[in-house]
């Protein structure tokens, strides 16, 4: 039987998806394909030898299964062309797996490339063969590396070092010569703090602020680049501008007890040349290189800003036959000591250009609104004499005089500086800083500016959008917005807690749950796979954790919520995107976290270590960060035993997933250990409450499978009297308990609360954030209120699960536990009164996923699609099955479509692949 069929090839490069755009080469009738490249454009140097690959299989009709694949990869695409698997031919494989096929070839060694393609037989047919896509190996060992670690060790005489330092960035440069014919050309590069690669005068990629930051004691990242097209017979030249990024961190002198410093930026590059005959030959960092310090970058610093003075422009710089010789040699550097690293997860982009709303003058500066808070830069474009300076001063809010609001920046500067050259027209924007704002402070305008002057750029990994969502209520259309721009606001190399004052940590607990939640949003599997490893690399060798990862602040504390995103992150990357490896690889280092805990902290069957509680619970006073009323507080035992249970579940799942039986057996029992003591010491069964009746107190115990058999109704109760009645309706959790709020109350049959909550506007809310003028999630329910020193507008971590919430329980889209990576669906939305209808899509691995229902005069309609090769668990709100149609039939007799049972007031069935049209009469 022919059928329509779409092959998407995506790489999984160690743990991560790859992927881009083509048409397959094919006899049938094919529908064009799309192949996701979303890193480093081929890929480009990974860092694995087998890696893992995977496809995508969509067409027209219903129930679409794979029987079998095959793979073919060949040394050169003429080769793979004509079929010749000089590398690897799998033959015909019988499965239905198409993610994560492991690469089982010859062996891909260092700098080489490979080009593959793949053919599935499935129950409908056989497709043609893919497109080709391609993969090159990157430097895999130490040794691989040629030359040396060139910079400057040392401040220049226009520099300063304080609390506040000043230092240029370091310009580098070499010429060499091309004398044959360029057949593939790689450039391999280590630039730290961060770096710009140019040949013969063009930039290389579009990244910017790379390489991921890391702590570069334990791991650098390297990024690879195909530069074949930049080389030119005969005379060229390579340049590069280093910025200080992380690496040297411009508080040298501040707290160095706290902050970790690296040292000065440095380089590392090697420029792999293979020709048409058969040789080959590396240009590499070394003494023959020329550094300058004296370029126009005059100051860059992550807090502070960046100062650019164009009068000190070097045109041609990176050109050939550029004259250098006030250039210095290069100095050989030390080496910053951590392990050289491919960087598997993407680099920072600018993703999105915004247009200012308005501007207007204040006093003798002018105050730009761009409309949205967001993180990245300012575009200026101004004419003016030379010498004249132009200040940009950032912050996230005005004052009441309608001067910029800069309290709650600390001590960061946030201010960047342009000093005019005077030819013309001149524009300019920064290379090697970010600022979180949505208000500029413009001062030094030559003129009068107009909002055309200023562009806003957006920056953030260069992750896909993966997902839609809306509904008929207003409110939390509004919320899902600010939570969008506040995701990919902190979206840094690694995820951030905020992108604007003097901190822009990756705080571990801000992303427990949070990281789930942002997997239905934008395909975070590369960032948050990366970021396990900068966990592992931050652990002690006694096992701690500590709660900032890469460790850039020694917050060594040891407790359980922190670190505990570990393993919940992990638990994300299987759960979202069938991602073993990840587990694999980090199992033994997070078990060691937790028997390290259990066996430092455990007293009385109980573990006793918590730092910070419920944090950010909403506060008696909205003066108040932190509540001071017992009331509010739950007791630290009671969060770490909890949350210790849970994790011990998790692990359990993992140990069994990996053949580690007895590791199984011994996680469910100290579970079972902790659970006897926790209920023994906060359960009181005749008023059904946990400690003193908090609802983080009583929600935990209840999601966490912790409640004795015949009490969960009684504690649903409690919950449910403390929000509606104390709480007259409205949030009182904190970071800890919003992590459940949600798919508690619904699971348990509160969905309406939940509703509540999440469309209230006056305070503690969401939407009260919405009502003050936000545009992102705030730090604290009382942002616009509490102390200044605490009170980001833009944070991510009080969204606890209420993303997930909105995909899984109000839209219906959730990966089955039983079978992850969305290879089953259930698709179960909650029925809310007040709720009309809700739309929402997923681009998961296995494809996409859409459900679009509406209720009207008593009328359940819902649309849904379902991709190749899954199936879904449809649960249709219905007084009977014969009450469901598909289309114009009963559902029960429509191809693809079969009725199961009745579960209370849902119809359930089971569907494979397809476009679905459900109606029902409520």
């Amino acid at each position: 039987m022919k059928y329509k069929s779409i092959i998407c090839l995506i790489f999984s490069v160690l743990t991560l998806p790859l992927a881009g755009w083509g048409k397959p080469e094919t006899t049938q009738a094919v529908s064009v394909v799309k192949l996701r490249t979303e890193l480093l454009n081929n890929p480009v140097g990974i860092d694995a030898t087998q890696p893992r690959l995977s496809w995508n299989i969509a067409g027209a009709g219903r129930g679409i299964r794979q029987t079998a694949w095959q793979i073919i990869a060949a040394s050169s695409p003429e080769k793979l062309a004509s079929g010749q698997g000089d590398l690897w031919n799998s033959g015909k494989v019988e499965s239905d797996q198409s993610l994560h096929i492991r690469y089982s070839g010859a062996a891909l060694k260092s700098n080489t490339h490979c080009y593959w393609k793949v053919k599935v037989w499935t129950n409908k047919g056989e497709s043609g063969w893919s497109n080709s896509a391609s993969l090159t190996v990157g430097l895999l060992n130490y040794v691989d590396w040629k030359g040396r670690w060139i910079g400057a060790d040392h401040g220049f005489p226009w520099d300063s070092e304080t609390q506040w330092s000043r230092l240029s960035a370091r310009y580098l440069r070499k010429e060499f010569d091309t004398k044959k014919e360029v057949k593939h050309a790689t450039a391999y590069i280590i630039g730290l703090g961060l770096y710009e690669l140019y040949l013969n005068g063009q930039k290389v990629g579009d990244q910017v602020l790379a390489p991921g930051p890391t702590d570069y004691l334990k791991g650098v990242k390297y990024n690879a680049f195909d530069v074949t097209g930049f080389l030119k017979a005969g005379k060229n030249a390579v340049g590069t501008v280093l910025g200080n990024g992380r690496y040297y961190t411009m508080r040298q002198k501040y707290k160095p007890y706290k902050i970790k410093t690296f040292g000065y930026p440095k380089l590392l590059f090697n420029l792999i040349i293979e020709y048409k005959d058969g040789s080959s030959e590396t240009v590499v960092s070394d003494e023959s290189w020329k550094l300058t310090a004296d370029g126009p970058i005059r100051s860059n610093n992550e807090y502070d800003g960046e100062e650019y003075d164009a009068r000190k422009e070097m045109p041609g710089w990176s050109t050939p036959g550029f004259n250098d010789s006030k250039w210095q040699e290069a100095e050989f550097v030390q080496e910053p000591g951590g392990t050289y690293e491919a960087q598997m997860n993407e680099n920072m982009k600018v993703m999105a250009t915004i247009k200012p709303v308005s501007i207007r003058k204040q006093g003798a500066k002018y105050i730009l609104d761009m409309g949205q808070n967001f993180a990245g830069w300012l575009r200026l474009r101004v004419k003016g004499a030379k010498g004249d300076s132009v200040k940009l001063r950032f912050g996230e809010n005005v004052q009441p005089n309608g001067e910029l609001y800069v309290r709650n920046l600390r001590d960061a500067r946030s201010t960047d500086v342009y000093v005019l050259k005077g030819a013309g027209q001149e524009s300019w924007e920064p290379a090697f800083i970010y600022h979180g704002f949505r208000f500029v402070e413009v001062s030094g305008y030559p003129g009068t500016p107009t909002i055309n002057d200023f562009d806003g750029r957006v920056v953030y990994d260069d992750m896909k959008n993966t997902g839609t969502f809306s509904t008929s209520d207003a409110t939390v259309n509004q919320i899902y917005k600010n939570a969008y721009w506040g995701i990919l606001s902190n979206y840094k190399g690694m995820p951030v807690d905020c992108p604007q004052r003097n901190e822009r940590q990756p705080w571990l607990g801000d992303r427990t749950t949070g990281s789930y939640g942002e997997s239905f949003v934008f395909d975070n599997s590369r960032l948050y796979a990366k970021w396990l490893d900068d966990i592992h690399q931050s652990q002690k060798e006694d096992g701690s954790i500590p709660d900032v990862a890469p460790a850039f602040w020694r917050y060594y504390g040891d407790n359980v919520t922190w670190p505990a995103t570990y393993i919940t992150v992990a638990e994300m990357l299987y759960r979202q995107y069938g991602d073993l490896e990840s587990i694999r690889k980090h199992y033994d280092p997070m078990k060691k976290w937790m028997d390290y805990m259990a066996g430092k902290y455990t007293q009385d069957g109980l573990i006793i270590k918590d730092k910070y509680g419920d944090w950010c619970v909403p506060p008696e006073s909205k003066e108040l960060i932190h509540s001071r009323d017992p009331k509010r507080q739950t007791d630290g035992v009671l969060i770490a035993s909890a949350t210790y249970i849970r994790l011990s579940s998790i692990m359990e799942d993992f140990a069994r997933l990996l053949g580690k039986d007895q590791d199984a057996a011994d996680f469910a029992k100290r579970a079972e250990t902790i659970r006897q003591a926790f209920n023994k010491k906060f359960f009181d069964e005749s008023k059904g409450q946990y400690s003193n009746n908090t609802i983080t107190a009583n929600l935990l115990p209840l999601v966490h499978g912790i409640v004795p058999e015949g009490s969960r109704d009684k504690l649903v109760k409690s919950i449910a009297d403390k929000i509606l009645v104390e709480n007259k309706g409205h949030i009182g959790t904190g970071v800890i308990g919003t992590q459940w709020l949600m798919r508690g109350l619904s699971e348990y049959g509160r969905a309406d609360i939940a509703f509540r909550l999440a469309t209230n506007r006056d305070y503690p809310s969401w939407g009260y954030m919405i009502d003050n003028g936000a545009t992102t999630i705030w730090e604290l329910w009382n942002g616009n209120t509490a102390n200044p020193t605490m009170n980001s507008a833009n944070h991510v971590m009080l969204l606890g699960d209420l993303i997930i919430w909105y995909y899984e329980n109000v839209a219906g889209i959730k990966s089955d536990p039983a079978a992850p990576a969305f290879k089953r669906i259930l698709m179960k939305p909650d029925m809310i009164e007040g709720l009309q209808s809700a739309s929402a899509s997923y681009e998961s691995v296995q494809g996409m996923i859409k459900s679009e229902w509406k209720r009207s005069s008593g009328t359940f309609s819902w649309t849904i699609t379902v991709p190749a090769n899954t199936s879904a668990m449809v649960y249709i709100p219905a007084k009977s099955a014969e009450q469901v149609k598909e289309g114009k039939k009963k559902a029960g007799l429509t191809e693809g479509v079969k009725f199961l049972r009745m579960e209370g007031n849902r119809a359930v069935f089971e569907v494979g692949s397809g476009n679905y049209s459900f109606t029902s009469t409520l």
